[in-house]
């Protein structure tokens, strides 16, 4: 009988652990990126009649910049600025940067929550090249979760609706840069601070500005051309005070965001993180009804759950 207690008291104990601190932070942090970087979004598409997207860029990390710094002098006086493993953390930060202009470029042209929607591949990316570069097993309800996704991404964009704009397929492409990045931040970036990997990820959100700027000066673009995509070739936007406050919440949006993601991927497993990650997409949705009166049709609405359903079915198979 005691023993039968005890094999019972054990068991009870096994199913119901409390979830580590480790977890709990990576999911904390997680939820907090989705919620800084869907809004920055949600802002960015807002205004880009206004800003271009290299003036955004520039501006929005110009003033990141020394914020980071001073935090990162503030963590440890001994953290150097200078990231330990420069070229992975430099070819990380670069990959990150294509992901946003990609996305970015897709936002006037794409609702919000589609957009947010398709990006959401990237869980089922990182799931594979988690499989790929670092051995992790999918298994029999990982390919369930992947099969159910992809499902849910094929009714979200309805390919063969006359309504399909090829700008619906960036955010795929976005997609595939997210998840290489955040499997190179946990297999190359490791032992990276969080704060240090979100300081260079600003520093080349700059360089990437400044050079497309240049490119554009050179090129003196048609007016035609210009009209026709203002928001990568126009001219920038005269900065007064509200101007200012834009380009300042976007800052924080992005330091709470890139520093939140390596916080997040550098302490729990990809899958774990990458499935409550699908929170963005939730949110995204949120302003898109909020501030732009966007409306889901039921088909997209059944894609979206797919894709979440997928993301929890990870959850599942990783525990």
């Amino acid at each position: 009988m005691l023993a039968s207690k005890s094999r019972l008291n054990k068991h009870l104990k096994n199913s119901y652990q409390i979830p580590s601190r480790s977890i709990i932070k990576a999911i904390v942090a997680i939820l907090i990126t989705c919620l800084a970087l869907s809004l920055g979004d949600a802002m960015i598409k807002q205004s880009s009649a206004s800003f271009t997207l290299w003036q955004i860029f520039i501006l929005r990390s110009a003033i990141a910049i020394p914020f980071l710094i001073y935090f990162v002098r503030i963590q440890s006086c001994e953290t150097p600025v200078k990231p330990d493993q420069a070229f992975w953390t430099g070819l990380r930060s670069l990959i990150l940067v294509l992901m946003w202009v990609f996305y970015y470029v897709a936002l006037p042209k794409v609702p919000l929550s589609i957009a947010a929607a398709a990006l959401y591949l990237s869980p089922l990316f990182i799931t594979l090249f988690a499989s790929i570069f670092i051995g992790d097993k999918i298994g029999v309800n990982g390919w369930i979760a992947v099969v159910l996704s992809f499902i849910g991404i094929l009714l979200v964009l309805k390919p063969q609706s006359e309504e399909f704009s090829v700008y619906a397929m960036l955010p795929l492409i976005s997609a595939v840069c997210y998840a290489l990045a955040m499997i190179m931040t946990r297999i190359k970036c490791g032992d990276e601070k969080p704060l240090v990997l979100s300081l260079w990820l600003n520093v080349t959100f700059v360089i990437v500005g400044l050079v497309a700027s240049a490119l554009i000066y050179l090129w003196q673009p048609s007016t035609e051309a210009i009209n026709s995509n203002p928001f990568m070739l126009g001219e920038w936007a005269s900065m007064w005070l509200a101007e200012w406050k834009i380009i300042a919440l976007l800052a924080v949006a992005i330091i709470i965001g890139s520093t939140g993601a390596a916080v997040a991927y550098q302490t729990e497993h990809s899958s774990t993180v990458a499935t409550i990650d699908f929170c963005y997409v939730l949110f995204a949705a949120l302003w898109g009804s909020l501030f732009f009166a966007e409306v889901l049709d039921l088909v997209s609405v059944v894609g979206i759950v797919l894709i979440i359903g997928g993301g929890i079915l990870s959850v599942r198979r990783s525990t």
